[in-house]
């Protein structure tokens, strides 16, 4: 992996770690907020990697829908949704209900 890729991954990260608990975030807000408005699926590469740290809450990162697009990455059939549930975040045919309450955006880096 290039050091710019391993860069901006942790950047992603740092962002994924400050979503608060019962919250989720997109792709896309993520990238805006590190000023890579159309670096969404980058971060999405990103999540796909972050698996390897504990500390990451890649469960919380979804598509501007609310779809749980990255589901296939968490071992197990059902276990990115599980976690979600276990935050309080409902969550029906693989997507957030009531999206908008539980949606949290990062702050944008100047």
């Amino acid at each position: 992996m290039a050091k710019t890729s391993t860069d901006f991954f942790e950047k992603v990260y740092d962002i994924v770690r400050q979503i608060p608990y019962g919250k989720v975030t997109t792709y896309g807000a993520i990238a805006k907020a590190l000023g890579a408005a159309k670096s969404a699926r980058t971060v999405g590469y990103a999540m796909n990697a972050s698996h390897q740290y504990d500390d990451v809450p890649a469960h919380r990162v979804v598509n501007r829908n609310g779809v749980l697009t990255g589901k296939h990455h968490f071992p197990g059939t059902r276990v990115m949704q599980q976690m979600l549930e276990a935050e309080g975040v409902k969550v029906k045919d693989d997507k957030i209900l009531n999206f908008e309450q539980h949606l949290w955006t990062p702050k944008v880096k100047n």
